[in-house]
């Protein structure tokens, strides 16, 4: 099993602190995200889910683009599209979300990671391309005309691109979606980050009808819960949160800079939703922090910490009294 954010139950006992004690930086999902009803129809919890409910259309029109398939979380995805091809050779950036190249290396492809200074050399030899846009952790955001030059190049040959667009939401115009469909390219969409419900394992894939009949048959009947089709769609319909959330995170990820610099923890890059700090002294603030019950994302490779941003104004006082001591 690889290692992700938000692991609190093993941190909690490593550092001996009740789990209802932390405050949880780790994941780079909204901490405020979009308010679940807390009064719900009980059908949606006895129901088969139902194909032809409103979840298709609400995400058409969120998304702009009507060529898409509702999956079990983007994940979903990330593990099956390696099965739709034979062995090939699959280029993906490094550092990034790991789960991308583990699956394309279970399925037998042969792998290559590439900082994205290298892939202009590298795009001949491969038949696939892997991207995260905005990239995580390294929060490194790459232009429309760059993907859909290298799209190009990999389509003439039969290849794909495939862009993980997990932390879009806050900054559309840097999509891909308003090229979709074609061939060769595949995009990636989920409602755990900028909508902040992870729990509802809800994600989109986006490409042409070809791919994405092969892809539902593939993974079979009933990917997604009743329940949270039937939340999603009305998180999907909600436009004025989306809009506030547009405004408000940009903000939030600014302050979050600020303390961290204003404690010598200057950010290396960052998005909307999190920030991240390269530094040899990685391990050691990430455990002093743990110590305090804040729990961020320490990554080896290299020496790292992402920071999500905090949810509530005691949460934002409690990040900088915990930096404080650190730096004292």
């Amino acid at each position: 099993m690889l290692e992700h954010g938000g692991n609190l139950a093993a941190a909690s006992q490593q550092y001996n602190i009740p789990l209802s004690d932390w405050l949880d930086l780790s994941t780079g999902i909204n901490p405020n995200g979009w308010p679940v009803p807390e009064h719900l129809p009980n059908t949606i919890w006895s129901h088969l889910p139902i194909e032809y409910d409103d979840l298709i259309a609400a995400a058409q029109a969120y998304y702009q683009c009507d060529d898409l398939l509702a999956v079990a979380g983007s994940q979903a995805a990330i593990q099956a599209l390696p099965r739709m091809r034979q062995q090939c050779r699959v280029g993906l950036l490094t550092p990034a979300y790991a789960e991308h190249a583990h699956a394309w290396q279970q399925a037998g492809h042969s792998v290559v990671e590439l900082a994205s200074s290298a892939i202009n050399d590298a795009l001949p030899d491969l038949d696939v391309l892997v991207i995260i846009n905005p990239n995580n952790p390294t929060a490194e955001l790459f232009s429309p005309s760059q993907l859909l030059a290298w799209h190009q190049e990999l389509a003439q040959r039969g290849g794909w691109l495939i862009v993980d667009e997990a932390f879009m939401d806050a900054t559309p115009e840097f999509s891909l979606l308003n090229k979709c469909p074609v061939e060769g390219l595949i995009l990636l969409r989920s409602i755990g980050k900028f909508f902040g419900l992870p729990g509802l394992r809800v994600g989109f894939v986006f490409a042409t009808p070809t791919l994405l009949n092969a892809l539902a048959e593939l993974l079979g009947p009933w990917p997604i819960a009743q329940a949270s089709r039937y939340i999603t769609t009305l998180a999907l319909s909600d436009t004025d949160w989306q809009q506030q959330q547009r405004q408000t995170l940009p903000l939030s990820s600014k302050r979050l800079s600020d303390i961290l610099t204003r404690y010598n923890l200057l950010p290396t890059a960052g998005c909307n939703l999190f920030q991240w700090v390269c530094s040899s002294q990685a391990e050691t603030w990430h455990q002093q922090l743990a110590q305090q019950g804040i729990f961020t994302r320490l990554f080896k490779q290299p020496a790292s910490l992402r920071f999500g941003l905090p949810k509530t104004e005691l949460d934002w006082q409690r990040l900088t009294q915990a930096l404080e001591k650190l730096c004292s």
